[in-house]
This record gives structure tokens, sequence and C-alpha cells, in this order.
């Protein structure tokens, strides 16, 4: 007689924005490469993913019954990223959207030729064409190597967080308050849309409706993993330790513009993901004291999802403040009008800075941060310890 194993727990690879600070999930990923046996595939079966993350996670999904190829070639972007490649970040182009803006305050309004935002992102269209096939995702999930992948985007006219997932015929598409999940082929085009910060970037139209950056209004952004199946969830961070202890300043003034929208985006990117993994945690618990009998005889779905969460163990805006000055000139020169060049650094100033030493500097501190976790993220993986 032969007795049949269990089923391995499918792992979920959350992957959230923000800007620039997406490249310490870069880090993350490359030590969780080289933990892995040679010629391993991704370990994460199910990958959503949002904003920056979403562009992280898509290379992923291209790849990923070769996941150290998909992380290496991540890596060597991301090692040598400019601000250039993301958006136009020379005089002319910033002075020519400059004027179009003070054209259209001046005049009230120039009809069909408003600006839509500030920056022009054809350089990251360009990048994402060359590098990010994403026809080949089909590819990856027919081979077995991947069970789905998701991005996750935010619909200005109807107000819904939409999840767009590409995966096995067997998920089911859902509808919660406020968010849907939506099947179908994964494109570039939903990279543009789910990292599309509003007045910065200009949102980009899918079907009916203009999407913008899938951070906001996203307030379950664990959800979508559970929906395609995952048992466990990997949660990368980009904001300092969540048990690390707030840092208390004296207010000197009013905050600078560039404060205050640095608490903007920080409330986009990062505060919703805390609170969903601290709602998850509470979730878990309430489950843990429910004998298993009663869930069983009430017909109840629910199950504890276990979570494992890397976040930055230094704060990111101190590194930020760093390497300010490798920006370009006329970037700078609107980051210091706007008060985000600081001597402890800015909120603001790290979202943009897709400069080669700040990227650098995250990739290598995502990559001490998970080595020092190394046995027990390899516990909860669930594959043999190597020596790297």
């Amino acid at each position: 007689m032969t007795q049949s194993q269990p089923a391995a727990p499918r792992v979920g690879l959350i992957l959230s924005g923000g800007g620039a600070r997406a490249a310490y999930q870069i880090g993350v990923l490359k030590a969780v490469a080289d933990l892995l046996p040679p010629g391993a595939s991704c370990p994460f079966p199910i990958i959503c993913g949002t904003s920056a993350g979403a562009i992280n996670g898509a290379a992923l999904a291209i790849d990923a019954a070769r996941f150290r190829f998909a992380v290496r070639r991540l890596v060597r972007v991301w090692e040598n990223f400019h601000v250039h490649h993301v958006f136009r970040a020379d005089a002319v182009g910033i002075a020519k959207s400059g004027a179009h803006w003070l054209a259209a305050f001046l005049a009230g309004g120039l009809g069909r030729y408003n600006p839509h935002a500030l920056l022009d992102r054809a350089p990251l269209l360009q990048l994402l064409q060359r590098h990010m096939p994403c026809e080949k995702i089909d590819a990856s999930i027919r081979s077995g190597a991947l069970r789905a992948f998701s991005v996750t985007a935010a619909g200005f006219t109807s107000g819904q967080s939409v999840t767009f997932y590409e995966g096995a015929p067997d998920i089911e598409p859902w509808t919660r308050a406020r968010r849907i999940g939506i099947p179908g082929r994964i494109t570039t085009e939903h990279l543009l849309a789910s990292s599309a910060i509003p007045f910065v970037f200009p949102g980009i139209k899918l079907d009916r409706e203009y999407f913008g950056d899938g951070s906001m209004r996203q307030i379950a952004p664990i959800s979508p993993a559970l929906h395609l199946g995952a048992d466990r969830v990997l949660v990368i961070g980009v904001r300092r330790d969540l048990d690390a202890d707030p840092q208390q300043r004296s207010s000197l003034g009013y905050p600078s513009l560039a404060d205050v929208a640095g608490y903007v985006l920080d409330s986009i990117f990062l505060d919703a993901l805390e609170a969903d993994l601290e709602r998850l945690r509470r979730i878990n618990k309430t489950i843990s004291l429910i004998p298993s009998h009663h869930l069983v005889e009430n017909r109840m779905s629910l199950r504890p999802i276990e979570i494992f969460m890397i976040a930055p163990s230094e704060d990111i805006n101190g590194i930020a403040g760093r390497f300010a000055k490798e920006l370009p000139g006329p970037v700078r020169l609107l980051l210091r009008g706007l008060g985000a060049l600081k001597r402890r650094g800015s909120s603001l100033t790290s979202y943009v800075l897709f400069e080669q030493g700040f990227t650098r500097a995250l990739i290598d501190l995502g990559y001490k941060d998970t080595m020092a976790r190394r046995d027990e993220l390899l516990r909860f993986l669930s594959v043999p310890t190597v020596s790297v």
C-alpha cells in the first residue's frame, strides 16, 4: 500500500508599490535565488504585484521556470537604473511639461489639450517593451511553473480596485466591496496602468475605463493572493519593519510641500498593506480559537494563512538623502523647490530616486535582511538549506 503525500502549500508573493523603493524587493529576491538549489523554478506559484511591484512580478512570471535567470535580469536592470529610464528628466522635457501646465492654468483650461500628468513616461514604455514580453506568461502557466500572476489597478471612473489576473482555468473571478478580480491576458498596458501615480504619470485606458496606480483604494492588498489559491504569503515591504519604534521628531515649522506629498504617497503605497497584515493576523488568531469541528459542521471555509514579512531594517528616507545628489540637475532643482532635499532625507525623494547608487544600496539592504533570516525563510518555503 502507498500513502499519498499531502500537497505542498502554495506560496503567494506580494510585491507592493513604492517607486524606486521597489529596488529593495530585488535584493530580497536575489537572496532567495541564492538560497534555492541550482535550476529551481520560481518558489512562488502565485505572484501578485501592484505599481512598481507589478513590473517586478511580471519579470518573475515571464521566466517562472528559470527563477535565477529572471532574478538576474531584474538585478541587472535595477543596478543600472537612471531617472531617464523612467521619465523624461532633461531640462527641455521638464520645462515643456511645466509650460503646458502653466498655460492650462492661465487660460482656465485647454479643452482636450489639457495636461494629464506632470511627467512623460515614454522612456518606461520603451524599457518595458524591450524587457517584458508579457505574452510569455501564458507559457509559464501552461508548463506548471506558475499558477497565477495578478496586477492591481484603480479605476478612475468606477472607483474600484481591479485585480487583473492570468492563471489556471480553475480560478474563479471574485467580487467584493469596491474590489473585483477579472481574468485575462496581462499586457504592458496593465503594468503601466498599475504604476500610474495620479497627477505624476498619466493613466492608461484598459477596455472602457482609465486606470491609475493600483495602490490607491487597495484596502486588501493580500486578498488577491488568497483568491488565487495561496496557503502561505511572503510579503516584501518597502518601509522599515513594522515592529520598529516610530521616530518621533519635534516640528520646527509647517511641513514643506514635499513632506505633505511624501505623507500622501506613504498613505497610498504603504499604509493599506500594513493594515491588511494586521487584519490577517487578527483573523488567524480568531480562527485558532474556534474548534475545528465547528468549522466543519457550519461549512465555514475559513483557514489560517501563514505570513512571512521581510521589511527594511534601515530607514529608506535616510538612505535616499545620501544619494539625492545623483539626480539630474532639473529634477534636483524641482525637488529643492518643494523642500525635498533635506539632510535627513525625504519620503518624496525616495519614490523618484531611480539612480543606481540608491537602487544598489536598497538591493544590498534587501539581500542582507533576507540572509539574516535565511533558515526561517527556507522553512517557510519548505525547501532544504543550501550553502552559499
